[in-house]
């Protein structure tokens, strides 16, 4: 990370704490559009061809974000230079003492004992080091997402009511499980997490359509038996997103590989499973004009994001759309007034158009109105990504740090932190899992690195047992990937990390001691 840029970003935040600007750009809708009184800001003499700097764009929030990637990710990046360090060490005396001391000073934390006193013997085993020190990093990180979303909960309940006033009970949000989507929620939309929204990734957004249902159902069910969050007659609609990616400077070797990064065929395969998801509750409640559907897609090189754009029937194409790195340099220049009525023209001129992108009128007013913030929103992110990366990720491609196997690890929302393989059972995600173990094969394996898999499940502690089948679930799963991957098992080069949770957001995580191999 370009860290320069980032303290510089925080110094920014300083001088824009008295204006007020909600985090994540989402109160009511006028707050989220709200003008910043911010002169453009200039980059250093000699710059060539310095991006504008955006009135919309929430430059404390940025330095917040910045701040945040600079501790989380720097946990990780820690790991291997200290124990290249600690390899150089390890035929000393006191090494034990010495390797304690040094853990503690640069990772935060210390290390087994058993496996520093025994590193005389054979070596040192950097391998269970280093998924250890993964593992504590993942926990780490966690705890201080968790302490951040208490921090934010007036801005949480703001959001809620933003969901609401736009005429959403539910929003569901079906992401890429790519590692480069891992901050969709945080960074890139600068979304919350709220009790109205629930994500889940799947390998090219191709979310299961009848666990959606089922969700659903299980909205439906609880408006129209306790009133939450409206009540059945309220006349508010549940929201299915779909999120798919593409990569401006690798289109065709860095785009999702689920799809082969054929952007044509990422953007089919997730507008048929909206529809099939619409359709399956059309066909089963006569009830579809409930739900609307929405696709949008990410440049994962920016974070510039895509909102395709429904008409009124509520139908998508993927002809129709607004291309919010192109809108971003289009209003840069503008006041915070004209910027916002940009966004909206841009809205318009999108339903408007004609040929195979040709819809049937504009969508409904809370529709736009959520578009618009989502467009908002993501200027700020590009900009982000402008100031600390000069508007381009390094990364392009795969960088995780560890992949996160079942339920997830909702509080962890950072991009390229973790591959995402949404299972219950080895069978119904093998895909999934195999295309990550690709993946960490060349980032780990090639290196002699193990492939850290942190398996994650939530349960309700109001129901009677449910720990406990939650963690032999874990367990299972557990033991089903050690026997896919046997080669890298007994090479060490397989280490599994096991973990429960209850299921409100920010709860501990529970970890299954003895479980870690």
């Amino acid at each position: 990370m370009n860290t320069r840029n980032a303290y510089a970003l925080r110094a920014k935040s300083q001088q824009a704490r008295h204006h007020g600007h909600a985090p994540y750009g989402l109160g009511t809708a006028s707050a989220a559009l709200q003008v910043r009184p911010e002169h453009h800001a200039q980059r250093p003499a000699g710059t060539v061809d310095a991006p504008p700097r955006h009135h919309l764009a929430d430059r404390r929030m940025n330095a917040r974000l910045a701040h945040c990637e600079d501790s989380v990710k720097g946990r990780f990046d820690a790991i291997a230079p200290t124990l290249k360090a600690l390899s150089a060490q390890q035929h000393l005396e006191d090494f034990p003492t010495q390797a304690q001391r040094m853990a503690r000073e640069r990772l935060g934390y210390e290390l087994p004992q058993g496996i520093l006193e025994d590193a005389w013997v054979s070596g040192l085993d950097l391998k269970a080091l280093y998924a250890h020190c993964v593992f504590a990093a993942l926990k780490a990180a966690t705890a201080q997402f968790a302490e951040d979303i208490r921090n934010q909960l007036e801005t949480v309940q703001d959001t809620r009511n933003f969901f609401l006033d736009c005429g959403y009970h539910a929003v569901d949000i079906s992401p890429c499980a790519d590692g480069r989507l891992k901050g969709l929620s945080r960074y890139i939309l600068r979304l919350p997490l709220t009790s109205l929204t629930r994500r889940k990734a799947y390998a090219g957004a191709l979310f299961d359509v009848e666990t959606d249902v089922r969700h659903w159902v299980s909205t439906e069910l609880r408006r129209f038996r306790e009133g939450v969050p409206t009540t059945a007659d309220a006349g508010t609609r549940y929201l299915k997103i779909a999120v798919y990616h593409t990569s401006s400077s690798s289109p065709c070797c860095e785009g999702c590989a689920a799809h082969g990064s054929n952007e044509t065929r990422a953007i089919e395969a997730a507008l048929e499973r909206l529809n099939q998801f619409r359709q399956a509750i059309e066909n089963s409640f006569c009830c579809g004009a409930s739900t609307d559907i929405l696709l949008i897609g990410v440049d994962t090189d920016t974070d510039a994001i895509k909102v395709h754009i429904p008409d009124s029937k509520g139908d998508l194409s993927p002809y129709r759309f607004v291309d919010n790195a192109a809108l971003y340099g289009e209003t840069a220049r503008l006041s915070g007034d004209a910027a916002r009525a940009a966004v909206y023209e841009a809205i318009r001129a999108a339903s408007r158009k004609d040929g195979w992108g040709a819809g049937q009128g504009e969508p409904h007013d809370g529709m736009r109105r959520l578009i618009a913030n989502l467009l908002v929103n993501n200027f700020s992110q590009i900009e982000y990504v402008n100031d600390l990366y000069d508007g381009r990720y390094p990364d392009i491609g795969h960088a995780e740090r560890y992949i996160s196997v079942g339920d997830g690890f909702e509080e962890v929302q950072m991009r390229n932190v973790a591959y995402y393989a949404h299972l219950h059972t080895l069978e119904e995600g093998v895909a999934d899992m195999d295309v990550g173990i690709k993946i960490f094969t060349g980032l780990n394996v090639k290196h002699g690195l193990p492939i850290p898999v942190a398996i994650h499940y939530r349960y309700d502690a109001r129901v009677p047992g449910a720990r406990e089948r939650v963690a032999e679930k874990a367990r299972r799963v557990g033991s089903a990937i050690r026997a896919r991957y046997p080669d890298l098992a007994e090479q060490g080069l397989l280490a599994c990390w096991l973990s429960v949770q209850d299921l409100p957001t920010g709860s501990p995580i529970e970890e299954l001691q003895g479980d870690e191999k």
